[in-house]
């Protein structure tokens, strides 16, 4: 008898490195499809480049954060042991092999998609020679928008060795002066003022990067020396930011936090391959690489500027533009928001549907007479934020604003600072909710005079108030007059604002109150059914599925016969297909030209799925511990009919059905590409092609039927 099988008739799970996978590691293959995506044939060229690019950007991110993280614990020894049972120095150790290994396999995609940009009439400038009018226009705009910001500064006994700042990148130079043979060593930090790639004029376009551009023009910086030889370098440091229980004011507490984290403790040093090995050395001295990870790349440093080079005006070598739509309901009541929410509740799926709808919500709440008070969560609100400027309007128009700015939203601090300064400004009451939970939640609340009374209505979001995001992430936004919404709501956020927890919702849970709770009630009600022989089925998509008490509690579920089938992009440390203990899970993750980010759950109720009778979820919250024990999130029941259809029947199931953006996980942990199969399906063409259910009204009825979507049971899609 197999060891799963003993364990199985035992009713004992399999220790912790049996049952899970590496958290840290399970990213990395996340990651790594990420990356597959830069070779996928079927996208255009440029768009390739761009999914190159975004797993440059995510790989800086993971090392500012995840591995300067597990570095710190080994500094200061501290033996907490991760999912699957490892100590951070066995973490580290084996995350540092990946992460060379991942960089190598960047830096071969870079040079087959430089190739194929070339013959597509791109030029990625590397060791290429120049013409003669190439060489002169770059010499004059080095010598006119480069040489002014640049600082050479000599390394020696005399001048302190430089701070070199968080994803900055340098070049040492060893130059000798002609005068009498004495060697120097210079370095330059490139500011980041400077554009990461210079475009040279032409149709044709020739794009090179800021360092080869310094490199290739040194001498004009050092004249009366001989270049003797150079290298570019690339520093990462810790960029988390940790809250201290006793700081008494958040505010400032996070203003010198940003400042610290420019200063962070180095964890990744790059350098070119050719590196002169002196120049290493001093690097490595001055910026005390205490389990550092140093790289030697081949190629560019920095591969998440390319996004540059992607902005290139080359429509031929891009995804065909999409335009969303906005919902018929709302137009078919005169772009009335709140008659159409009040006539029934209304779900939008971004970026199919326009995120206006949203701006136009709250837009209307601050120009309408008839509203008295916003309630509004603010997570993440980009740059340039139109749901800043309705709050700012409807407190200026005398309303009653309140907003509960997330200061520990990571990267995003000083902006979201920025936007608290300008809507207390304007007269918001602006809360920073707890010191240590972060307010995840995406919620609206708006409250309107009607009659002898007041009407709450309500938007609950899986995606962030964020305009530009709202057009590559899917995401649902959910609206509803339902006065049960409306108290639960309120509650939320009075236990934001006041720290009033609530004692009973009648409709929502809130994590870290009862999330966690009502989702172990759903499961446990599936094993049940499942006990007495009915459908028992569990389906889910997540970003992330990293909680060791949920796991296992859908362990339990699947040895008890419930059928589970997850859609997880990213982190998943669950073990799916292991005999015994997860025969009956399917984990599959979809990465496509648009960013799988909804979270939903759904319950089979004892009927085959997907079912009228299925309780169905929306959630701003991952299956992660500290989404449902350190923030404040919001589980959402959808009853509406037709709300219920369209997230179970249109958006759920096009996730399990999608066969061209999808891969399987296996029981150890690696991901393979579904076949297309006969009838291949891609969930993102689905959505841009077809109108969604609730968000078309009477329309639906009179225009074109939305093709029904079917589960084709017994299939295998796996590759």
């Amino acid at each position: 008898m197999s060891v799963e099988k003993q364990h199985a008739v035992s009713g004992e799970l399999p220790p912790v490195h049996e049952r899970f996978f590496n958290r840290e590691l399970s990213w990395l293959a996340f990651n790594r499809r990420v990356l597959a995506e830069a070779v996928n044939p079927d996208y255009p060229l440029l768009e390739r480049l761009r999914f190159l690019s975004i797993s440059g950007s995510n790989l800086d991110e993971f090392m500012m954060v995840r591995v300067a993280g597990i570095a710190g614990q080994v500094r200061r020894q501290i033996d907490e042991l991760s999912i699957d049972g490892q100590t951070p120095q066995q973490q580290l150790g084996a995350l540092l092999d990946a992460v060379k290994a991942l960089v190598d396999a960047q830096q071969l995609v870079l040079a087959d998609l430089g190739r194929e940009l070339g013959a597509a009439g791109i030029r990625l400038i590397d060791n290429d020679p120049f013409s003669r009018a190439e060489a002169e226009w770059l010499r004059d705009y080095f010598e006119e928008h480069v040489v002014p910001v640049l600082t050479p500064q000599a390394i020696d006994p005399a001048h302190p060795f430089p701070f070199i700042a968080n994803q900055g990148t340098g070049i040492l130079f060893q130059i000798q002066r002609n005068a009498d043979g004495a060697g120097v060593s210079e370095m330059i930090l490139i500011p980041p003022a400077l554009p990461r790639f210079v475009r040279l004029p032409g149709e044709k376009a020739s794009w090179i990067g800021i360092e080869e551009l310094v490199r290739r023009h040194a001498t004009l910086l050092f004249p009366g020396f001989r270049i003797l030889g150079h290298g570019v370098f690339r520093v990462l440091r810790d960029s988390d930011i940790e809250i201290e229980e006793d700081a008494e004011d958040l505010v400032r507490y996070y203003r010198t936090a940003i400042q610290r984290r420019r200063r962070g403790k180095v964890i990744m040093l790059q350098l070119q391959e050719d590196f002169d090995p002196d120049a290493e050395r001093l690097l490595r001295e001055q910026l005390r690489l205490d389990y550092a990870l140093v790289i030697k790349s081949k190629g560019l440093l920095a591969i998440n500027g390319l996004a540059t080079v992607v902005d290139e005006d080359r429509q031929d070598l891009k995804f065909d533009p999409y335009n969303p739509r906005y919902p018929e309901r709302v137009l078919e009541h005169d772009g009335d928001c709140f008659s159409a929410i009040r006539e029934k509740d209304l779900v939008i799926h971004h970026p199919y549907e326009s995120f206006e709808v949203v701006i136009d919500f709250l837009r209307q709440a601050a120009a309408d007479p008839d509203v008295v008070a916003i309630k509004q969560t603010l997570y993440r609100a980009g740059k340039q934020s139109a749901v800043i400027a309705a709050l700012i309007a409807a407190a200026e128009a005398g309303k009653s604003v309140t907003a509960v700015v997330e200061l520990k939203a990571r990267f995003d601090e000083e902006q979201n600072l920025m936007w608290a300064a300008q809507l207390e400004r304007a007269g918001v009451q602006v809360i920073y909710g707890f010191v240590d939970w972060k307010t995840h939640a995406k919620v609206s609340l708006v409250v309107r005079r009607e009659g002898d009374g007041y009407r709450t209505y309500c938007h609950f979001g899986t995606g962030n108030y964020h305009p530009v995001t709202a057009r590559i992430y899917t995401d649902l936004s959910f609206f509803t007059a339902d006065t049960r919404m409306g108290r639960d709501a309120g509650q939320l956020f009075n236990f934001v604002t006041g720290y009033v927890e609530p004692k009973h919702t009648e409709l929502l849970a809130i994590s870290p109150i009862n999330l966690r709770e009502k989702l172990y009630e759903c499961i446990d009600r599936e094993i049940a059914l499942a006990a007495k022989g009915r459908p028992a089925t569990i389906w889910a998509k997540l970003n992330q599925l990293t909680d060791p008490d949920l796991i296992d509690r859908l362990y339990l579920a699947s040895r008890q016969g419930v059928e589970v089938r997850l859609v997880v992009r990213g982190i998943c440390c669950l073990r799916p297909g292991v005999p015994g203990l997860s025969e009956t899970i399917e984990v599959k993750s979809i990465i496509g030209r648009f960013l799988e980010h909804s979270r939903i759950w759904a319950f089979g109720n004892g009927a085959r799925m997907p079912n009228k009778r299925a309780r169905v979820f929306i959630s701003s919250a991952d299956a992660m511990s500290r989404n449902m024990g350190r923030r404040v999130e919001v589980l959402v029941p959808v009853k509406n009919p037709t709300v219920h259809d369209q997230v179970l029947g249109q958006v759920m199931l096009a996730n399990l059905l999608d066969t061209e953006q999808s891969w399987a996980c296996g029981p150890d942990g690696k991901y393979v590409r579904f076949e297309k199969g006969a009838q291949p399906f891609n969930l993102h063409r689905y959505f841009m092609t077809n109108p969604s259910l609730s968000g078309r009204g009477a329309a639906l009825s009179r225009g074109r039927k939305v093709p029904k979507l079917a589960l084709r049971r017994g299939v295998a899609h796996r590759g």
